[in-house]
């Protein structure tokens, strides 16, 4: 309970303002009292800051409401103090009659009657199997311990402690002392350590106390190896609640029933003042040691929540489950001992069950989860499983008996017939089908038979296709029998060995000799069909099939069949236990544990047979293929003898029948390239599958139009200047040379002139992948000299047998950056190809720093090859490239940066180096400065010589007029000290030339003071010029003059423009306001915005300025505009706004732009100043001169040299500045001949802002995707529109930022905004091995201890796309992890993307059987309802809803990634680990706002909120709220608890 300053206060406002009064002194008092209470006896003091200053403010508070019932008042107070201070206990109540009851002194009664008192007190009773009820309703302290511990022990404790089990009901404990506490929990731990049960501050006493358990007590212990269940209720409170939760977290006691009262340590009833009011407050308060925390109002959560009247049965029946824990387990472990059928793995998992803490099991169910997350961590075998059931199988047999079969030969001939179905095919495909093996023995006898009607009729089809789908198994020994008829005869090979732990025997299955009929052989194609029917040793011979590399499997996955295993009842428990007690070993080794055959082709069971057709025909090219791939790399790749060596494995590996997997082009390109990359060592080889020619062997890349260039540039590249003036540029693809010299001059105006005046510069490679390498060496050259050309890199062309040096270029369009200015480049594991060269040159050349992670390796150039005349590609690298420095070939492992760090932070490591790095070269400068400064001093010191023309009173004169007059006097400390020293050197000074002499007076007066406006000048004819004067003219001379010193136009849209060149004052105003007002102002009233030109204005009059103020603001109020200090007369003149004017004012509400230029000097800048911080003017133009509002031309003493001194300065009353030397700097900054056109461009767009703001505010309200929201910010923002807030927009840029900023918080939602129209980029034909590079790269996988698998991805993509690739994102990426047993899907980077592939990839995590509402998305424009489904097909395996799922989160988690997170969430599938997501939205749609070039982007798409709000605007909540940097090891740390069974 945190409370702020604000809270006290508040807390007496509510107190206050809900006090009756019959007597008015009464309610204040009565309140001041009970806040003094709270000051001295509530627990929690640190929520009463500000207390006593409230109570000071009360008394002088006379706002009491007047309230008659004295019970209502009290039912008030109660619910305001409990509200504030957010604590249930405290309560005010009105007992005019309460008499404190004292607590109850124990009696001095005789032995018998204390014994009765104790049986009333306390129940005790032994149920069956000696277990102990306990009931206490009082928890006795010290004191009373003391004097009944004899009675207590003899009657209570000594009966209790021969008890095998105790349940402790503590339901109707509702009072009790404290002190009682440590003696209770004492009884149920050991004498030896003593352990700190909890902490008690006491307010009153400001003390803080330590409670222990004690070292002796009163009888025997009940100690804690025996079990303990609590029984609590709503109704358990106080002293209770201390027991049951210091139980609980000492884990000595399972808490059964519901969660308690939270009540307080100690709570005690104060009278308030002399009234009839009480209040009851928590004086004290306990924290406890292990958990940080305290039971106090939030209760005790009970282990097992259940209603209070069940507890009791509840507990029995826990009880029961855990005295048959010990049984359970040791029954388990003898079971293994005896059957498990890897002995070695035993002796682990039977001292992982003795060492496991059983504390937490409340059931069997608990029981069989925890084994069996230690079994499947220890064994990795899933067959050894616990399970819960009724009713306990009758473990079968394993063994199969051998069938009675007759022997004559018609009834072998007739059964063979019957088991085996053989057929020949169209195009001579040998088809073969058994529905279940026969035993060993039978095939014996059946041998001659099989031989002549099986593999007689077989032996001349070209391919062979065995039926499996309806096979259900049989004996694992006669698989050999098979298997050994489609071997070659004279090869001896071992099939499978299984092992058998019940008679600890190895059996060794091989190639059988003396087969009757003939051998179909290795040779030829084999393929077995499969279906989810196919089980047990149907499954074997699938598998071996596969092992053997002799065959393809086709058809669905197999039934998973859990062989060679028993079944087991754990004894006295539901609870049955299969171990598997034989081992089936194949021929590599590896221990096959079920879980079903993937087939090499997975298709339905019905579409099998028809698919074979198609592998077979396929199959016919795998041959030739092979070798034209081997062909191709030995012709192209870049290092001769590797290729070689390769194309011989690739033979080799068909030989073997290694290819025999392979179904199609897809797998086989995804074979091809694993053999290639693992033989060469090189993941630049790919072999890929395009059924169109891919982009890279057509034509050169397309010049893009002129009309493509700009939005191409604006799409591919960013820039930025940030702070310190570092240039930012990020580009994502590597153009052709020819396209970037085609949009050279677009891209230097766009991009370049934005950064090649930098002091350093960023370069973002961290997410370009690359593209062509002939822009390499122009964008090198940028950064390089012009002379000499520097050796990039050279490169050797295996295709033409060339070498080429790559050197920068004589020439480039545009500004170099040059070889001096930082450059720091970022990197991530996505940086590849072309963007890698860049970067591994500019490294090489120690050109640039690299930070962030290694890039991907790729390729400088590869060669794209058909594969003769198929759909297959060989994507080749040609080319070795040679360090231009080392000489040595460029490693294809990527570039290591000079600084490693992750992706997300490369950009942040790069802004703290450049910095640092900065101050440290400012040091350097600084004290090179300091040095320099002193080396001139000392050179000044040494001007005095004997002779010179100038006394020197000159300086100590210049100093008297500087203290005088200067505006600014604080600047002038030490001023008089410098006098005093310089009036008394008798020396004079040695410059002969006057004029020079003023020049160095002015810059050292300048420099000192920083002050550009004090000037020394040599004038010996000066003569001061008078105040200008208007000569009597008539009027219409001074009409002419007037018309030629005053510009005025009316331009089109009926916009005025008024250039002044000269402020005039009050005297002159008085004298021609008339005339001024007949020429000029009535024609400038009229116009609907006005552009006040001041460009060349360069004098005026202080007093003029309130004039010209004032006619651009209303009459009231009054304005304070400027304050004026004149230092001379030491005095401040404040400027106002007038009431009454000559003639109408032009008022607020008009557009009013002025004009600037470095020219506007003076009383100009000031109008300029005070109209734009009164936000009545926007600013176009350039910055002023920065002059002064008077400046005084002074005679240095009596020689013919003048100070030039600014003597008054402005002080701007809102800002608290001046614009003086410092300029007023414009709010759009603009060449000044260009600011008209800027400014009339202004008044244009602000013209059309009030229907932009209108047609937003229809365009939201239609179709924002939560109506009444959007209702609401439609109306608001019209609202803000009409108070004016938009009136000073001055670029179409800077409305975006305001109506976004406007639509987010009227709105609560981010996303909703304004965005730009820029045409999306046309699809980019990449090609297969571009998208294996782009999936690898934007994909993360990994596999952690536990096998926890981890998969990253930061983005979503569109399911069409993602379709497209399926396979790819399978193979290389879903492979990795599916077969994992939990999973941790990292989202913490996700920033959303397209929602259409949302269903898919939660489908993976859900059964296909059942089809599984994951949300219904509301679409406001169509006034439609989506409801999305989980998807019946998907590709590649369903990772299922049985394994844990953990799904990490940010405040970055965004968009899709949240839709995904919230599904998961709302569906119990995963548990959230880390921040609250960022809140976003489904992907928005663009509206255009009419024809006016605005866009909105609008979230038109909800998520369900039928159960209240979904996660748009709001975010997620995760489960286990932690930092983003800290979730995955979180995540990783409870999978691992969860796999070791600890928690």
């Amino acid at each position: 309970m945190v409370a702020s300053t604000q809270l006290i206060p508040a807390l007496l406002v509510i107190l206050l303002s809900h006090t009756l009064s019959t007597s008015p002194p009464f309610q204040p008092a009565l309140v001041l009292d009970m806040a003094q209470i709270l000051l001295e006896n509530y627990c929690f003091p640190e929520n009463l800051i500000g207390m006593q200053e409230a109570i000071e403010q009360a008394i002088h508070s006379g706002d009491i409401l007047q309230i008659s019932d004295r019970k209502t008042l009290a039912a008030v107070l109660t619910a305001g103090v409990q509200g504030a201070l957010n604590d249930p206990r405290l309560a005010v109540s009105y007992e005019p009659n309460f008499v404190p009851i004292m607590p109850p002194a124990l009696p001095s009664l005789p032995p018998e009657q204390l014994i009765r008192l104790v049986r009333n007190s306390v129940k005790l009773e032994i149920f069956e199997d000696n277990v102990g009820y306990l009931r206490i309703d009082r928890i006795i302290g010290k004191e009373t311990d003391a004097k009944l511990g004899p009675l207590l022990r003899n009657n209570i404790w000594n009966r209790v402690a021969h008890t095998s089990s105790l349940i402790f009901d503590l339901r109707y404990s509702t009072t009790g002392e404290l002190s009682g506490v440590p003696f209770i929990i004492s009884y149920f731990s050991d004498p030896e350590p003593l352990i700190h049960i909890s902490t008690v501050f006491d307010r009153p006493f400001n003390t803080t106390s330590e409670l222990w358990t004690v070292a002796s007590i009163n009888g025997e212990r009940y100690g804690k190896t025996k079990d303990l269940i609590v029984l609590t209720s709503k109704r358990t409170v106080g002293a209770a609640e201390a027991v049951a939760y210091t139980l609980k977290h000492l884990k000595r006691a399972i808490i059964v029933g519901e969660r308690t009262a939270g009540g307080s340590v100690r709570v005690q009833k104060i009278h308030i003042g002399e009234s009839g009011f009480y209040i009851t407050v928590p004086a004290a308060r306990s924290v406890n040691p292990i958990t940080g925390q305290s039971w106090e109002v939030s209760g005790v959560a009970p282990s097992v929540n259940i209603p209070a009247k069940e507890a009791m049965a509840n507990a029995q029946t826990l009880l029961a489950v855990r005295r048959a824990v010990p049984k359970a387990v040791k029954s388990i472990s003898d079971l293994i001992w005896k059957y498990y059928a890897f002995p070695d793995r035993v002796p682990a998992i039977l001292s992982h069950l003795q060492a496991t803490d059983f504390f937490s099991v409340t059931s069997e169910e608990n029981l069989v989860t925890k084994i069996n997350h230690g079994f499947q961590s220890l064994s990795e075998d899933p067959r050894l499983v616990l399970k819960l059931v009724q009713d306990h199988p009758v473990s079968a047999k394993e063994d199969h008996e051998p069938e009675k079969v007759q022997g004559d030969a018609e009834f072998l001939a007739t059964l063979v017939d019957t088991v085996f179905i053989v057929r020949v095919l169209p195009g001579n495909i040998g088809y073969l089908r058994f529905n279940y093996f026969l035993a060993e023995s039978v095939m014996g006898r059946l041998g001659e038979q099989i031989g002549q009607k099986v593999w007689e009729p077989l032996k001349d089809t070209e391919n062979l296709v065995i039926d499996l789908r309806s096979n259900t198994g049989g004996p694992s020994a006669s698989l050999a029998g098979i298997l050994s008829y489609l071997q070659e005869a004279s090869e001896k090979r071992l099939f499978f060995t299984i092992y058998d732990r019940i008679q600890n025997t190895t059996t060794a299955f091989q190639t059988l000799s003396g087969l009757e009929g003939p051998a179909y052989g290795s040779k030829r194609g084999l393929y077995v069909l499969t279906s989810y029917h196919t089980a047990s040793a149907g499954e074997e011979f699938a598998y071996l099939i596969q092992s053997l590399h002799r065959g393809t499997v086709i058809g669905e996955i197999t039934a998973g069949t859990l062989t060679h295993s028993k079944t087991f009842p754990v004894e006295d428990t539901d609870i049955v236990i299969t171990i598997p007690f034989m081992n089936f070993i194949d021929n590599n080794g590896e221990c096959w544990l079920g879980g079903g055959v993937v087939p090499d082709a997975i298709v339905l069971s019905e579409d099998a047979m028809d698919h074979a057709r198609e592998v077979i025909e396929f199959h016919r090219e795998v041959r030739s293929l092979v070798d034209q791939t081997g062909e191709l790399l030995e012709m192209h790749y870049a290092v001769p003898e590797v290729a070689t060596k390769v194309s011989q494995v690739l033979l080799d590996k068909w030989a073997e029948g290694l290819y025999r997997s392979v179904v199609d082009y897809e797998s086989l390109a995804s074979q091809l390239t694993a053999d290639l990359q693992e033989t060469s060592g090189d993941h630049r080889l790919h072999i890929f599958y395009c059924d169109v020619e891919p982009e890279s062997m057509r034509e050169l890349p397309k010049i893009p139009t002129p009309e493509e260039v700009g939005y191409i540039v604006d799409a591919l590249f960013k820039t930025d200047v940030m702070p310190g003036n570092v240039g930012y540029l990020r580009f994502d693809m590597m153009a052709d040379v020819e396209v970037v010299k085609a949009i050279g001059t677009q891209l230097i105006k766009l991009v370049w002139d934005r950064l090649v005046n930098t002091d350093t510069l960023v370069i973002d490679m961290r997410y370009n992948t690359g593209g062509y390498s002939t822009a390499i060496p122009l964008i090198c050259t940028y950064f390089f000299d012009a002379e000499p050309l520097r050796h990039l890199y050279t490169v050797f062309d295996r295709s033409t047998t060339t070498i080429t040096e790559v050197m920068t270029l004589p020439e480039v369009m545009g500004q170099r950056y040059g070889s001096s200015k930082d450059i720091y480049i970022l990197t991530s594991h996505m940086t590849g190809s072309a963007s890698e060269a860049f970067t591994r040159t500019m490294k090489d050349l120690n050109r640039a720093t690299v930070i962030g992670e290694p890039s991907i390796g790729g390729s400088l150039s590869s060669g794209t090859y058909q594969i003769g005349d198929s759909v297959l590609y060989a994507s080749v690298p040609n080319q070795v490239v040679l360090s231009a420095v080392t000489g040595k070939v460029w490693s294809v492992s990527g570039v290591e940066p000079h600084i490693v760090t992750q992706a997300k932070d490369a950009l942040t490591e790069a802004q703290r180096i450049i910095l640092a790095r900065r101050q440290k070269r400012d040091k350097r400068f600084n004290m090179a400065k300091v040095s320099f400064l002193v080396a001139s001093l000392l050179v000044l010191g040494n001007v005095f010589l004997a002779r010179a023309a100038f006394p020197p009173s000159l300086i100590v004169d210049m100093a008297k007029i500087l203290m005088d007059n200067y505006c600014s006097p604080e600047k002038l400390a030490g001023m008089q000290e410098a006098i005093d020293a310089a009036s008394s050197n008798t020396e004079i000074l040695s410059i002969p030339d006057p004029d020079t002499l003023a020049t160095v007076l002015s810059a050292g007066v300048q420099s000192t003071i920083n002050d550009p406006r004090l000037v020394v000048s040599h004038e010996p004819n000066y003569v001061a010029a008078p105040p200008p004067q208007l000569p009597p003219l008539p009027p219409e001379q001074l009409i002419a003059v007037l018309q030629s010193s005053i510009k005025l136009e009316v331009l089109d849209g009926n916009i005025g423009y008024l250039r002044i060149d000269h402020i005039i004052g009050e005297e002159m105003a008085n004298k021609i306001g008339a005339l001024l007002l007949e020429l000029v102002w009535k024609k400038i009233l009229p116009t609907s915005a006005l552009i006040f030109d001041l460009r060349y204005a360069g004098s005026g009059e202080v007093s003029g300025i309130p004039y010209i103020v004032s006619y651009f603001t209303e009459a009231e109020p009054l304005i304070h505009i400027d304050s004026v200090y004149d230092r001379p007369s030491d005095t401040t003149t404040e400027l106002w706004s007038m009431p009454t004017l000559l003639g109408q004012r032009y008022g607020t509400a008009k557009p009013l732009v002025i004009l600037t230029s470095k020219n506007t000097k003076g009383i100009a800048e000031d109008v300029a100043y005070c109209l734009s911080n009164l936000k009545r003017a926007t600013i176009v133009g350039e910055r002023t001169a920065g002059g002064s509002v008077k400046i005084d031309k002074i005679r240095v003493g009596d020689t013919d040299f003048y100070a030039s001194v600014p003597s008054a300065k402005s002080i701007n009353p809102i800002t608290g500045n001046t614009w003086e030397v410092s300029g007023v700097t414009p709010s759009v900054e603009v060449a000044a001949e260009d600011a008209l056109d800027a400014a009339i461009a202004i008044i244009r767009l602000r013209a059309m802002i009030p229907a932009i703001i209108q047609g937003s505010a229809a365009i939201v309200a239609q179709n924002y995707a939560f109506e009444s929201v959007g209702a609401v910010a439609a109306e608001k923002l019209r609202g803000v529109e009409a108070s004016g807030e938009y009136s000073m927009i001055s670029s179409k840029s800077a409305l975006e930022v305001k109506l976004t900023s406007d639509l987010q918080t009227l709105s609560g939602d981010k996303s909703l905004k304004t965005t730009s129209n820029i045409p999306a980029l046309p699809p980019m034909n990449y090609t297969p091995e571009m998208f294996i590079e782009l999936i690898k790269v934007s994909f993360h996988t990994d596999v952690f201890e536990n096998n926890i698998g981890y998969l990253r991805f930061d983005m979503f993509g569109d399911f069409e796309e993602v379709k497209a690739i399926a396979q790819i994102i399978v193979e290389h990426v879903w492979g990795k992890v599916v077969n994992t047993d939990a999973m941790i899907v990292d989202l913490r980077n996700n920033v959303g993307g397209p929602t259409t592939a949302i269903a898919g990839f939660c489908s993976y995590f859900f059964d296909a059987e059942k089809p599984v509402l994951l949300d219904k998305l509301y679409n406001r424009p169509t006034g439609t309802t989506k409801e999305l489904w989980t998807l019946s097909e998907l590709t590649g395996p369903r990772y299922g809803t049985k394994k844990s799922l953990l799904i990490l989160t940010s405040s970055a988690t965004a968009g899709a990634a949240e839709e995904f997170v919230y599904i998961m969430k709302r569906l119990g599938r995963a548990m959230i680990v880390g921040e609250t997501t960022n809140g976003a939205s489904h992907p928005p749609e663009t509206f255009a706002v009419g024809e006016t070039g605005v866009f909105l982007s609008i979230p038109t798409v909800h998520s369900d909120t039928t159960q209240g709000p979904a996660w748009e605007g709001a975010g997620i909540a995760p489960h286990i709220p932690v930092p983003a940097e800290g979730a995955l090891d979180v995540a990783k740390g409870i999978l691992n608890k969860h796999f070791a069974g600890q928690q």
